[in-house]
């Protein structure tokens, strides 16, 4: 396997850093390549950058700032796996951000790390991405997902809420539950960034959430079953 194959003694783990601050960048190029076992192969400090450069330089390991100024890490990671599958994206945030850990487990990121992380332990979250392993603990993870579902049951079947929606909440529903900011739904429906709220504020009263990210998991829910085939609402 390719996995093993780059965590094998005298090849390197192939490393790519995504950061908009210069500085972070610099610190995170001399912690890494510092390691015998890792090499960083490239750098870029936006999300353009990125998606121009990563691919041809094929990492094991990309480590990717959730926010950047042109767009965010989480999207990038989305694109960097459908381009090369076997890359495992390790996100990068400077602030405990309960949503973006979520959109990041829905991009298929490896693992999620504060910026605070001390630098040994930034070291072997990179060897263990770039292994196939998980940062993301299981058991946190399940109770994130369990937390975003509403707290008491639902008196309706998610079918009849999201009947609800017109054809245009719908439309941003699917984008939000694609990890799409305001400004990226915006540009896809060729709508200003306040429409794109003032939809979001009327389809979440209609879902019966309070947050964006609550919508996003329905949205993730509703695309699944429709590639399951027919309706089923089980518990009638």
């Amino acid at each position: 396997m390719a996995d093993a194959e780059g965590t094998s003694p005298g090849v390197p783990i192939r490393v790519f850093l995504v950061d908009d601050h210069e500085v972070v960048r610099r610190g995170l190029h001399d912690l890494l390549d510092a390691e015998p076992d890792i090499t960083v192969v490239g750098e870029a400090a936006t999300a353009e950058q990125a998606l121009a450069r990563g691919p041809a330089l094929r990492p094991d390991v990309a480590v990717l700032d959730v926010r950047l100024p042109d767009g965010n890490g989480i999207a990038v990671c989305r694109e960097l796996r459908s381009r090369m599958p076997d890359v495992a994206c390790l996100m990068l945030t400077s602030f405990d951000d309960e949503d973006a850990l979520l959109d990041a487990i829905m991009a298929g990121a490896a693992g999620y790390v504060l910026k605070q992380i001390k630098g040994s332990d930034l070291v072997s979250a990179v060897r263990t991405v770039a292994t196939g392993q998980s940062m993301l603990d299981p058991a946190t993870t399940a109770r994130l997902m369990h937390s975003l579902r509403d707290p008491e049951p639902v008196q309706e079947p998610e079918g009849t809420r999201l009947a609800d929606l017109s054809e245009r909440e719908r439309s941003v529903l699917d984008l939000i539950g694609e990890g799409l900011t305001n400004q990226q739904i915006a540009k896809r429906l060729y709508l200003s960034e306040k429409t794109v709220k003032n939809h979001i504020s009327r389809l979440l009263g209609k879902l019966g959430v309070e947050r964006r990210v609550q919508a996003a998991v329905i949205a993730a829910q509703v695309h699944s079953q429709r590639h399951e085939g027919p309706d089923r609402h089980p518990g009638h």
